[in-house]
């Protein structure tokens, strides 16, 4: 089974998705039969690398609001979270272009280390109020990972890498992926949104049985479902 999962690291509902679908593999009985790889997508590629205010004057511009009602737009976002067992500290999170964050991803993931720089690039940012969008940075986390400190700094003062970072997105807009998570099984099912552990959960067996119906296990139907459509809701 294939799960293919597009993401930007400053999206904050993206971590969330990640440790709730993460919960649910940990859960899944075939989980050493299971291949995740996970996507580029960029909520803003025009973002600025240094923003001048803090996030909540971004938001506020962004959507027009006031800086009161950006940050009890997080308020809820927050506490998601933390029930996901995430902490996060929007107060000190430096906003900023994710594209080389992503790049360091596919640097990553030729070592096998996709996984635990997408984790170590998510808390930088959400919890530990680090720029994700210096060089600096990105190699120290590389080196984290362990990625090698050289191939690292090279691959940053390079255009390594863009390419498979364009590709990505424009599989994501061929499959009109609007927003993050996306999560796209067998490329065939999709489930949109930082879902809660059970939806994953269910999803994976439900596709599971479609392969494999000569070992269907007896599963209750609950909240996800899993049509004709190709769609998991």
């Amino acid at each position: 089974m294939k799960v293919e999962i597009w993401s930007d690291i400053l999206c904050p509902w993206c971590y969330i998705g990640k440790r709730e679908f993460e919960n649910a593999l940990n859960r899944f009985k075939h989980k050493d039969k299971v291949e995740v790889t996970w996507k580029s997508f960029e909520l803003d590629p025009s973002a600025q690398k240094d923003y001048d205010g803090d996030l909540y004057s971004l938001l506020s511009s962004k959507y027009n609001v006031s800086i009161e009602r950006a940050r009890q737009m997080t308020g809820a976002l927050i506490e998601r979270a933390k029930a996901t067992g995430l902490t996060y500290n929007m107060d000190i999170a430096k906003a900023t272009n994710s594209f080389d964050a992503h790049r360091l991803i596919h640097l990553a993931a030729e070592h096998g280390l996709q996984e635990t720089v997408i984790e170590r690039l998510s808390a930088a940012y959400l919890t530990e109020g680090k720029h994700i969008g210096h060089h600096e940075t990105l190699i120290q986390i590389g080196v984290e990972a362990g990625l090698d400190e050289a191939d690292v700094t090279k691959m940053l003062n390079s255009n390594s890498y863009a390419d498979a970072v364009r590709k990505d997105e424009y599989e994501a807009q061929n499959l009109r992926i609007k927003g993050v998570p996306f999560f796209l099984i067998n490329q065939k099912y999709s489930i949109s949104g930082a879902q809660p552990q059970e939806v994953f959960a269910e999803a994976l067996e439900k596709i599971w049985e479609e392969l494999y119906p000569e070992v269907k296990a007896d599963v209750t139907s609950g909240n996800a479902q899993c049509g004709a459509d190709g769609q998991c809701q």
